[in-house]
């Protein structure tokens, strides 16, 4: 069966979501190594993480902005060089404020990939398949996530923790020539069934976006806490040495989250196609994963790391299926001309949500263990769909769609 141009730059897009986590998620593979190397707490690599997210948080408006206004094209093969070199930058450093600085610089580019990707799905896709589109993304992360545990088990070996960084790296300067070659064969098919433009201040003045960016701050906590912590929550509370959790099992949630994502833009096109309406569809997928979250409070009380892994998977598959949904709804609401706009503000949200949870996490953890992180985390989906629900509502939803 032959796979449709449009999907094969979907593809192609989602490889570049594969770079952008590879490069994140090196750092939490090698927390436990970098807390050895340089006297870490845990409250210090939660500073590591706000340092990149606080830059991604102020800088995602900005690309967002940026990339609407500079095109597709030209916006994504800037933000993957950039970043590609500030993750290989991070194999240089010689102490913590080197890691800060080298992690902020990733923040500020990064924080244009997701916006990228958002205006690629809306640019080749009609709104019935976004969803699945952006799961393709999602599983581009995923597949980051899931590389990265893996890559630094075995180059850490071999060529010691800076190799990690530097290869996966200058890995992304490899994309660049791909994405020329399928974005000159495969030009965008333009919006399809999207509503009349806003224009930038109209989309930062809609209530619905705030809605958007309230509900992605409560949820993604989660999305954080399994994208940074398993690593650590498997050495510190089932004893595992690094390359015994990043080798065996902590590289299984991110393709759990994988499934989640495919399942949740399933599902919504699943619907869509029996006739509810877009937003709607989307909206019953949250409250069904928002349900089925509150079981993450049970995670530390797993009386084996098996069992306790599991979980996390099962966590990790419900609050990626919700997210694929939520990523997409800026693109029915706003369409493809301000999508990268409305995007960079889910992202620029997950920013700020994790530069000031990812302290807290680690401050809790801490003093407290894993438990209360997972009971507090457990209930914020459902509050990000009552949010979701007091924003816009099933009316707007159906008359949106």
């Amino acid at each position: 069966m032959r796979i449709p141009l449009r999907w094969v730059a979907i593809l192609v897009i989602a490889l570049s979501s594969t770079l952008n986590y590879l490069d994140r998620q090196i750092l939490p593979a090698l927390a436990p190594l970098l807390r050895q190397e340089f006297d870490l707490s845990n409250a210090d690599y939660g500073l590591l993480l706000s340092a990149f997210s606080i830059a991604y948080a102020l800088s995602a408006p900005l690309s967002g902005l940026f990339i609407d206004r500079l095109g597709l094209n030209r916006g994504i093969l800037l933000v993957v060089a950039l970043w590609s070199l500030a993750g290989a930058g991070a194999g240089f450093v010689a102490g913590f404020a080197g890691l800060l600085v080298f992690r902020g610089a990733l923040g500020v580019a990064q924080a244009g990939g997701v916006p990228a990707t958002g205006k690629a799905t809306a640019l080749y896709l009609p709104p019935r398949e976004r969803a699945l589109g952006t799961a393709t993304t999602q599983i581009g992360l995923s597949a980051g996530a899931i590389c990265a545990p893996l890559l630094v088990s075995w180059l850490t070996v071999g060529w010691g923790w800076r190799a990690a960084f530097i290869v996966t790296g200058f890995t992304g300067l490899l994309w660049l020539p791909l994405w020329l070659i399928v974005s000159r064969r495969v030009p965008p098919a333009g919006a399809v069934d999207d509503p009349a433009p806003l224009t930038a201040g109209g989309v930062l003045r809609d209530r619905r976006l705030w809605g958007l960016v309230a509900a992605t701050l409560l949820y993604m906590t989660l999305y954080s806490l399994w994208s940074n912590w398993t690593t650590l929550y498997l050495v510190e509370d089932h004893g595992l040495t690094q390359q015994a959790a990043n080798r065996t099992l902590a590289w299984i949630p991110p393709v759990f989250a994988n499934l989640g994502g495919l399942f949740g833009g399933w599902l919504a096109l699943r619907w869509i196609r029996r006739g509810t309406p877009v937003l709607a569809a989307r909206m019953r997928v949250n409250w069904w994963s928002a349900g089925a979250l509150l079981a993450t409070a049970a995670i530390p009380l797993m009386p084996s790391t098996g069992l306790a892994t599991a979980l996390i998977c099962f966590s990790f598959f419900w609050v990626t299926a919700m997210s694929v949904n939520v990523y997409a709804m800026p693109l029915d609401i706003f369409g493809a001309k301000r999508a990268a706009l409305a995007v960079s503000m889910l992202t620029g949200a997950y920013g700020v949500m994790q530069t000031f949870v990812s302290p807290l996490i680690g401050a809790a953890v801490d003093h407290y263990g894993f438990g209360v992180v997972c009971a507090a985390g457990s209930a914020l989906p459902l509050a990000a769909v009552v949010v979701l629900r007091a924003f816009s509502g099933d009316d707007q939803a159906r008359a949106a769609a």
